[in-house]
């Protein structure tokens, strides 16, 4: 069967919830394991948080600053790289592995290469290495997930790309659809693509609907009255879920 992508308008209704709404529907859908898959295993840090999660395909790279060679060896590497990423149909995110690590060496991303991605239809990047100019990506509109920032970009040069790549314990396939905030990031299954807005729409309302009011609907009860309504909410909750996707949820 041929693979398509999810149309835009579902792009831009998925960006509208958090990463871990997200991963609360992407729970209910998928048969890969909830406690390790699909989501980052080591702590990133997200430069822009006001700019709100951001959604896109991965389009993916290694770079290796410490080493000038990579540059002798292929003078034409940054011009092949920028027409791979061209080519691919957004909107994009730069997954971006640094061979460096655990060093920092050396940014790939500043003000020229953010304005330049930009252009190229990517909102972002997730990259396990450095960022400089962080102010200047802000304006770009380009967000950034990273390690920490550095000053300098070192012999900075595209490597390999359109490959497989692993940040921050996670390994990422071009291609894959990818939901990131200050929370981290998922990285969604092909096989979980086309049910996600429908799960993580239902589960929020789920929530919304059960278990939040029960939270917060304490005012003048009881104690004994206030556990009794979370105990229902939970299984109100519960049982929703169950209907609705066979599992029950996180209550």
């Amino acid at each position: 069967m041929k693979y398509t992508q999810l149309p835009h308008s579902q792009m831009i209704e998925l960006k509208r919830w958090n990463t871990p709404t997200i991963y609360n529907g992407w729970e209910q859908i998928t048969r890969h394991d909830i406690a390790h898959e699909g989501f980052n295993l080591e702590e990133c840090r997200d430069f822009m948080p006001e700019m709100g999660p951001m959604v896109g395909y991965a389009v993916t790279l290694q770079f290796e600053p410490s080493k000038p060679e990579h540059r002798q060896r292929n003078p034409q590497a940054w011009s092949e790289y920028r027409r791979y990423v061209g080519s691919m149909p957004g909107p994009k995110i730069v997954v971006l592995q640094d061979l460096d690590k655990p060093h920092c060496l050396g940014s790939f991303w500043g003000e020229v290469s953010s304005n330049m991605h930009r252009t190229l239809g990517c909102v972002g990047t997730i990259t396990d290495g450095a960022i400089r100019d962080v102010d200047e990506m802000r304006n770009a509109g380009f967000k950034a997930i990273a390690r920490r920032m550095c000053v300098g970009h070192a012999y900075t040069c595209p490597v390999r790309w359109n490959c497989e790549v692993t940040v921050f314990g996670r390994t990422i396939q071009p291609g894959q659809l990818i939901h990131a905030d200050k929370h981290g990031f998922l990285a969604v299954p092909k096989d979980d693509e086309s049910r996600l807005l429908e799960s993580a729409r239902f589960m929020d309302s789920n929530e919304c609907q059960t278990v939040i009011p029960a939270a917060r609907g304490g005012a003048g009860k009881t104690m004994e009255s206030i556990l009794k309504d979370m105990d229902d909410a939970g299984a109100a909750f519960g049982a929703a879920a169950r209907e609705r996707f066979n599992k029950r949820g996180e209550w």
